[in-house]
Formats: C-alpha cells, structure tokens, sequence
C-alpha cells in the first residue's frame, strides 16, 4: 500500500486525463529518464495521443509553481511527456526488465485505486445533490403549507366573524329588545303597582 500512496502522489491530472511524467516513471522503473524517453522514441507507434503527449509550456509552468520537488528534477525548459495508464502499461512492455514489470502492476493497480476514489466521489455528490433537491422540495412545501395554514385562519377568523354576527341577529329576532316602561306622569300611589 505504501508503493501505491507513493505512485498516487505523482499521478497529476492534465488536460482532464490522469498522467504520470516521464521522469516520474524512470524514478520508478529505476532507469534514466533519457533511456525512457529513447526507448519510446524507438517505438513511437505505440504510443498514439491519448497514451502519451508533450506538456505544453502554459501547463509545465503551472504545474511546476505548484509541486515544489517537480522543479528540482527537471528544468523548467525541457518540457517533460506524460503517459495515460495506456501509455504505462505499454511503457512497461518495452523496457522487459522485472522492476518495469512490477512497476507496471503498482501504477496500474494505483490508477484503479484513484478511479475508484473518484468514482465513490461521484456517486457521494449525486446523493448530496439528491438530498439537496429533496430539502428544497420540503421547504416549497412548507412554505406553501404555511402560507395555506395563514389563509385558512384569515378565513376561518372571517367565518366565525360572520357566525357571531348571525347569532347576534338571531338573538335580536329571538328576544326583541323590549322598549323601556314609559313612567306614568303624576303621583305615585301605592295601589299603582297593583294595575
């Protein structure tokens, strides 16, 4: 597993392919970076673009002020190739030695291991954008329940008005206010009461 983490930390990711640089590859099959770049110079028909091409100018220096150690192995001017996990296993069969052999297998096997983070990856971000969704949805929801919830009591507080209102004017129909007992004009007399 250590070779692994170590072939990973020099997998870099250009023009949206991941790639391993020449000098990274002879570091690790233990060859010169020369005796690589002949041996593939000798057998370029193996060797169509999508398994190997040239870092252009713009990338190397991008590349190089971002990895500190890539500039204290290759000069900024030699521009260096990269090779896809194509190019690595085809590498491997032109240099036959038993370390490119073994070196082939671990780079292979790291590669495998990257696209299977990166596709776990994927599919972790398609379910947060699947719960995301699912959330905006509830909170539509909400707020159009909420928003009913204030309607109705509007209308419920309309309708329970106009109820109190009716039991107001049925009460009036039920029991009419009775007109107040005018007084009689004149003297009281204690047998008034009695008619």
């Amino acid at each position: 597993m250590e070779k692994e983490i170590s072939i990973q930390e020099r997998i870099y990711e250009v023009r949206g392919m991941r790639v391993m640089l020449d000098y990274d590859l002879a570091l690790l099959y233990q060859v010169e970076t020369r005796v690589l770049n002949q041996a593939v110079k000798r057998n370029i028909s193996r060797f169509p673009e999508d398994f190997m091409f040239q870092i252009e100018s713009e990338e190397w220096e991008r590349m190089s002020s971002q990895f500190v150690t890539t500039s204290s192995r290759r000069p900024k001017t030699a521009l260096p190739y990269a090779f896809t996990e194509h190019g690595v296993i085809m590498l491997a069969g032109l240099l036959r030695s038993e370390m490119a052999i073994q070196m082939s297998i671990n780079i292979t096997r790291a590669f495998i291991a990257m696209r299977n983070y990166i596709m776990s990856t994927r599919s972790i971000e398609a379910e947060l954008s699947e719960l995301r969704a699912r959330l905006q949805l509830l909170e539509r929801a909400d707020e159009e329940t909420s928003e009913a919830v204030s309607d109705l009591s509007e209308d419920v507080r309309a309708e329970i008005s106009t109820i109190y209102q009716a039991i107001a004017a049925l009460s009036v129909k039920v029991n009419p206010p009775q007109p107040p007992q005018q007084r009689k004009i004149g003297f009281k007399t204690g047998n008034d009461d009695e008619k």
